[in-house]
């Protein structure tokens, strides 16, 4: 089975109607055939973007719930290298959530991203990899 992450934007797009990317998100997800994996600092960035509709954030987080997102487990010892890849990328800047799903993708060997950001084409994981927008 094929894992991928999902980064903010695509969550928030898929419980926004309104949104822009709203449609692509929803018949992207529904076709795909593979276990989504991220962080909670992702989830905490959806739930903030959703904040206009308290029917939205309930309705992702019974999503969650039901196990439609693995939430990945973060350490202590992750800190060293999310603070080098927020200053490595400190001209985009990269915020706690993207160097998160990064340090996922390294360590669960995880090699595909569904994001609507395209910081994601430069960033790369602690080991050296770009991650593959299977969105865009």
């Amino acid at each position: 089975m094929k894992s991928a992450l999902i980064d903010a934007g695509p969550c928030i797009a898929l419980f926004d109607r309104s949104d822009k990317y709203h449609e692509q998100v929803k018949l992207f997800l529904e076709a795909y055939r593979g276990r989504l994996f991220s962080t909670w600092p992702v989830v905490t960035e959806v739930m903030h973007m959703l904040d206009f509709d308290l029917r939205a954030q309930v309705d992702f987080l019974h999503w969650l719930e039901r196990g439609a997102i693995t939430i990945s487990p973060l350490d202590i010892e992750d800190l060293p290298q999310i603070i080098k890849m927020i200053k490595k990328y400190a001209d985009r800047p990269m915020d706690l959530a993207d160097a998160t799903l990064l340090i996922t993708a390294n360590k669960g060997k995880i090699n595909n991203i569904i994001s609507i950001d395209a910081d994601f084409t430069i960033y790369q994981t602690p080991g050296g990899k770009k991650l593959d927008n299977l969105l865009l």
